[in-house]
């Protein structure tokens, strides 16, 4: 079964190569392009996948942050800020 859908797989590749041989420079070079938008569209869905864990963590760990220092309206004040300035 796996060998069948590969070689369909292979088969429709080539006819598709076939075929961009057989058309014009203009037509080949929007094929192209078409192809390339196509292969950037899935590395980028892959990627944010692939990274879609980690990105989630991280934002967790910013809103515990933000949740565990004291707010002033809409204005972060962390602990350090209590200190006095030194002078200069």
């Amino acid at each position: 079964m796996f060998e069948k859908i590969l070689a369909g797989v292979a088969l429709a590749l080539c006819v598709v190569l076939l075929v961009r041989l057989m058309v014009g420079v203009r037509r080949r070079l929007q094929f192209d392009f078409a192809l390339q938008r196509l292969w950037l569209a899935v590395r980028r869905g892959g990627l944010s996948a692939w990274r879609w864990p980690s990105a989630r963590r991280a934002a967790r760990d910013a809103i515990e942050r933000a949740k565990a220092g004291e707010w002033e309206g809409n204005v972060y004040r962390p602990k350090s800020f209590r200190r006095p300035r030194k002078p200069h």
